[in-house]
């Protein structure tokens, strides 16, 4: 009997070089720049080129700068009418695609995740304009759910018609005195990806809700967890996990939140942030006008909860907080090492890809880490380079034509409501301490070296990364779902989590323990084909070969 072993990968540059040679040559120049071989230099790693627009031709992993206002930031929140002015096709994103959870059980909580809102715009609109169709929709959102706010999302043909949804969002606040009405210009192709919405959707939010109620809600240790979406019930742990240690999350930006959260936003101690790219906006503006500072946390992977947990309570530097976090990670890690001991067992040595937005291709590294997993190449589909090498090269960082695309708001410290959370002095003592504030490392430090670090990988290229490493589980978004495993290898959604999760805090570890080993153990992946590699029936060559 013969063991099938997997065929030895070649070398990084090899792998590289074979992925650039069927691109015509100015592409393959672009390209280069992008894909980055890890020399694993800690904080003095290589250039990668990120942010800049997909080559047309190339099918991206990328979603538009709609999707990421829309779909992303603005989704998750349960009582804000959210109304996507455009044709129809676009109201995919208007109907929640992810699987962002929430809870309205509260006395008076209304929820409108479950609908999608769509002005429907037919061709005369197009052609006479969609303005008084946009705004008979707010009424009649009004008349049916009278909700506290109502915003209102652009898509490509209004920004290129010119309907003017500013003008009528300030016209419908003004008549219904009750509701605050504000609209986002996240034209689909207004930015280089989704990222772009991310800060367009930001940018409104902190505009038109932030400090919109001064009351102090009840409860010590006030923070806000600023990028974490609920995505599977993520935002419900990460909250048990809080509660149980005595700290009291304001606002969650935006997974499970609501209105009310955002606009007193301005009234906590401390902004923890978990998706850099995605929520970093908020946290600089908040500290900025409303004086309360931020730090990085991630609640994806055991470790790093735990980790997470220890950074809040130095901040307060209060002994009772340090003592219940302490309790509570003594209570909860035993369930979690027992759990990864059994699949460790089953997981160790295996290998992962990781092509995932926000942080996650980051975060994530830590979870297969602690099953002895190793990640031989890692990606974001919409990040700039600071996600990737850290904050600190964001003064180098160039302004191009689609950095300026996207608003910037300037903020100033409220003449009223600035109060610096902590003075100079005790920051230094807490960072003498270890406590590092308004800083992110980026991806590439914690890669191991000689792992490829891949900018908006495509279609194309993720299939020669499947051939050549041969990973145990590829881990990305639904578009790329079903053509790996056509290749024989488990596809792991990290955007959506199929139909899983939690998988953020001590429970969420072990449950993405026991899904990634029942994953990459199966044998069902080996039987897998499609049927053109069964019975290929057409073939052809580039022009350039």
């Amino acid at each position: 009997m013969t063991t099938k072993r997997k065929p030895v990968p070649l070398n990084p540059a090899e792998i590289k070089a074979e992925m650039l040679k069927r691109y015509p040559p100015k592409v393959a120049r672009r390209r280069d720049k992008q894909i980055m071989i890890n020399e694993a230099l800690a904080n003095d790693t290589p250039e990668i080129t990120a942010n800049v627009r997909t080559i047309p031709g190339i099918i991206s992993m990328r979603g538009c700068t709609y999707a990421g206002c829309k779909g992303v930031i603005l989704g998750p929140t349960r009582d804000i009418v959210n109304i996507t002015h455009g044709p129809i096709g676009c109201g995919f994103y208007s109907w929640l695609t992810r699987r962002n959870q929430t809870d309205a059980s509260g006395a008076g909580d209304a929820n409108y995740m479950t609908y999608c809102f769509s002005t429907d715009m037919q061709d005369k609109d197009i052609i006479f304009g969609g303005e008084k169709k946009l705004e008979q929709a707010i009424q009649e959102a009004y008349d049916l759910f009278h909700p506290k706010a109502i915003a209102v999302f652009a898509t490509c043909p209004v920004g290129l018609i010119g309907d003017d949804i500013h003008a009528v969002a300030k016209r419908m606040k003004e008549k219904f005195g009750d509701c605050n009405v504000f609209a986002f210009s996240c034209e689909g192709y207004k930015g280089v990806s989704q990222s772009a919405g991310h800060h367009i959707a930001n940018n409104q939010i902190f505009r038109h809700v932030v400090g919109e109620k001064d009351e102090k809600r009840p409860g010590g240790f006030q923070i806000n967890l600023l990028g974490e979406y609920n995505i599977g019930g993520d935002g419900f742990e990460i909250d048990r996990i809080l509660k149980r240690c005595g700290i009291t999350n304001i606002a969650t930006f935006s997974g499970n939140s609501t209105y009310d959260q955002f606009a007193s936003a301005h009234t906590a101690d401390l902004n923890c942030v978990m998706c850099h790219r995605s929520i970093n906006y908020v946290a600089d503006m908040l500290e900025t006008r409303y004086g309360i500072p931020w730090v990085k946390v991630n609640f994806i992977g055991a470790g790093a909860t735990a980790k997470s947990l220890r950074k809040i309570a130095a901040y307060f530097e209060n002994p009772e907080l340090s003592g219940q976090v302490e309790a509570l990670i003594a209570e909860e890690m035993p369930a979690v090492e027992a759990a990864r001991k059994d699949v460790h067992a089953r997981t160790g040595g295996k290998t992962a890809m990781l092509f995932v937005g926000g942080s996650r291709a980051h975060h994530y590294q830590e979870l297969f880490k602690e099953i002895g997993m190793k990640t031989l190449s890692a990606g974001y589909e919409f990040a700039h380079r600071d996600d990737y090498e850290g904050r600190r090269v964001i003064p180098h960082l160039k302004v191009d034509a689609d950095s300026r695309n996207i608003e910037e708001l300037v903020v100033e410290p409220d003449p009223e409501r600035f109060q610096p959370r902590i003075d100079g002095d005790r920051q230094k003592s807490l960072e003498a301490k270890g406590l590092t504030f308004k800083d992110y490392e980026g991806m590439v430090p914690d890669m191991a070296a000689g792992t490829l670090v891949i900018d908006d990988l495509n279609q194309y290229e993720a299939e020669k990364l499947v051939r050549a490493f041969k990973p145990d589980i590829f881990c990305a978004g639904i578009k790329e779902k079903f053509s790996i495993q056509k290749l024989g290898v488990p596809m792991k959604q990290l955007h959506s989590y199929d139909s899983g999760g939690p998988y953020a805090g001590f429970r969420g570890a072990i449950n993405f323990y026991r899904e990634i080993d029942r994953m990459v153990n199966s044998k069902v992946w080996g039987y897998m084909k499609a049927p053109w590699q069964e019975n290929p029936e057409l073939s052809a060559t580039y022009v350039w070969e």
